[in-house]
């Protein structure tokens, strides 16, 4: 435990509960339909409204071996290529062959897939699959109509939900185990303000990150709220680093920020081309699937092109699909470049690479278990070692799906007991002032971004370790000028502290390998780097690295020490007053 909070109020309201899950996508509605079924008080605590969760914003769909002559070694095998050698096979094993069988359970709970004409699941394509394997919801609305069915379970179910919650940080009993978290509902309502809820098993499913980029598809909300509690609260995460930005993004013009509209994989499936502005076609020669490589590579084949011509776009051209296949296959993409005055069906679409998902994050084994007993961590927050390097598209939706099921099973074997929250005197956190956000990804964008090398990154971590070092300036100043506890203080604290660590792991990371990009290092290097970094926060906010031995991760251990190498690097933080 670091003992590391928060600057906020003491709770003024508490609800207990057997479980609280903390996120209201795929993997946390799954969790906690599991565990209110088998008879567990399940509260679900989530940052917007419940059907707001990171897992509505899916177009793609969600990838399993479901199809006729399709098979889960052979989406094991395209799991492996595009995770860039760190995948950890077991998980990815587990993740393919549980997988057919969990989407089935979800289509029981009430999602609607598209179908074939004979009455099959329709199957479609994206980059790194060498098979038709992707099941789809009204053509590109997969993320939306699996989460209408999952709250409609949750509704239906009558779930203790608590809605416009900013969770902040875990408690824990006297054994250092979870004893529940504090959290800051926004908006007047049943709760409002600090409160808590106490429960021995808590389950992270809080989403992604994306918001520390200037331009993501995340939403706004994806902060890192998840990461950065369990940094605290001293859990270990790992392979930050590999920040997946997504090649088709809709380019809205030079200067662009926040989130922005995708064009999904699935567009390229369908066999649309990237091309530049003179209408040439760049991927053929670069890899073998060409547009469908691994997103990655088309990243990487997108952003080349772009320095090459001296521009910063280029296009996906799809005109040859016709008014009908876009209406019909692709209203929603379609709808989004007409409202930005783009139309597919008579013009190719600008794109450019934005941060779109990270496939690191809180540690956990195949059960979702976190090195901080008690803790559980599941869907994009967590890093179960499937995605390695570089997620395979539509790969997300499936493993928040199947380690949900885990995680709920874990809870339900365990039946872990209550232990009552215990406060040690915790060492508070000063906040930063709201308008850091802006600064936090100006600095990453140009730093860590898709292109990076170890200059980048050292002018990232200066001007990142400035921000962190004039927070606790001013905390121990006589006369503090620290940020007031808010919802917008509280964000641009936890976005520091999570891109100190991304920061920390790619500078640390001498090589490219996935999406991991860089270009001062511009060679894989498997005998130096098949291994992940793994990052903990200590009690006086300093960061330790160290490399696992294998890309295997090898079961979680509360002492941290289980799998991993001798050798560590500590990056200190700057003295305070």
């Amino acid at each position: 435990m670091t003992g590391i909070r928060l600057t906020a109020p003491a709770p003024g309201w508490a609800i207990d509960a057997d479980v609280v899950v903390v996120g209201s996508g795929v993997a946390g509605l799954t969790t906690a339909l599991r565990c209110a079924a088998a008879g567990l008080a399940t509260v679900v605590v989530t940052k917007a409204r419940l059907d707001d969760g990171s897992t509505r914003w899916a177009q793609g769909g969600i990838a399993a071996a479901l199809g006729e002559g399709d098979t889960p070694e052979q989406h094991l095998d395209d799991t492996l290529v595009a995770g860039a050698g760190l995948c950890d096979e077991a998980a990815v094993r587990t993740l393919v062959t549980e997988g057919p069988d969990a989407v089935r359970r979800l289509m029981g709970t009430g999602a609607h897939f598209d179908t074939a004409e004979d009455g099959s699941i329709a199957l479609t394509r994206e980059g790194g699959h060498h098979r038709r394997r992707i099941a789809h919801a009204g053509g590109d609305a997969t993320g939306a109509e699996i989460s209408r069915a999952l709250v409609e379970a949750v509704r239906e179910a009558a779930l203790h939900t608590v809605e416009n919650a900013l969770v902040l940080d875990l408690l824990t009993d006297a054994e250092g185990r979870t004893a529940g978290v504090t959290l800051h509902v926004m908006g007047e309502g049943q709760h409002d303000g600090v409160g808590a809820v106490n429960a021995p098993a808590v389950v992270l499913a809080t989403g992604g990150m994306g918001q520390v980029f200037s331009a993501t598809t995340n939403p706004s909300v994806s902060t890192g709220d998840g990461v950065a509690l369990a940094l605290r609260a001293g859990a270990e995460v790992s392979d930050l680093e590999f920040v997946q930005f997504h090649p088709t993004v809709l380019f809205l013009g030079a200067g662009s920020e926040g989130q922005q509209p995708l064009v999904s994989e699935a567009v390229r499936g369908e066999g649309a081309h990237l091309v530049d502005a003179h209408g040439t076609r760049f991927m053929l020669g670069q890899h073998e699937l060409a547009e469908l490589a691994p997103r990655d590579v088309v990243a990487k084949g997108i952003t080349r092109q772009m320095q090459l011509h001296g521009t910063d776009h280029m296009y996906l051209d799809a005109r040859h699909f016709g008014a009908e296949m876009w209406e019909q296959r692709f209203p929603t993409i379609l709808a989004a470049c007409r409202a930005h005055g783009i139309d597919p069906v008579t013009e190719p679409i600008p794109v450019a690479p934005a941060a779109h998902y990270a496939s690191g994050g809180v540690r956990t084994d195949l059960r979702g278990r976190t090195t901080v007993p008690g803790l559980y961590a599941c869907g994009e927050v967590a890093c179960t070692g499937v995605h390695g390097a570089n997620r395979l598209a539509s790969n997300s939706l499936l493993e928040g799906l199947v380690f949900a099921e885990r995680i709920a099973a874990d809870i339900v074997a365990e039946r872990p007991r209550a232990g009552e929250a215990v406060d040690r005197a915790p060492v508070v956190s000063p906040l930063l002032a709201p308008e850091t956000r802006a600064a936090i990804q100006r600095i990453m964008t140009r730093g860590a971004g898709v292109l990076r090398s170890a200059a980048s990154l050292a002018e990232a971590t200066d001007e990142l370790e400035d921000l962190h070092r004039s927070a606790y300036l001013k905390a121990g100043a006589a006369e503090p000028k620290t940020a007031e506890p808010g919802v917008e203080a509280w964000e641009a604290t936890n976005l520091l502290l999570v891109s100190r660590v991304l920061v920390a792991a790619a500078r640390q990371r001498e090589e490219t390998r996935g999406c991991h990009w860089r270009e001062d290092r511009p060679e894989r290097d498997d005998e130096h780097w098949r291994h992940h970094l793994v990052v903990r926060l200590t009690p006086d906010r300093s960061l330790v690295l160290r490399g696992t031995d294998t890309e295997a991760f090898g079961p979680v251990d509360a002492s941290g020490t289980a799998d991993c190498a001798a050798t560590s690097t500590t990056h200190p933080t700057p003295e305070e007053p």
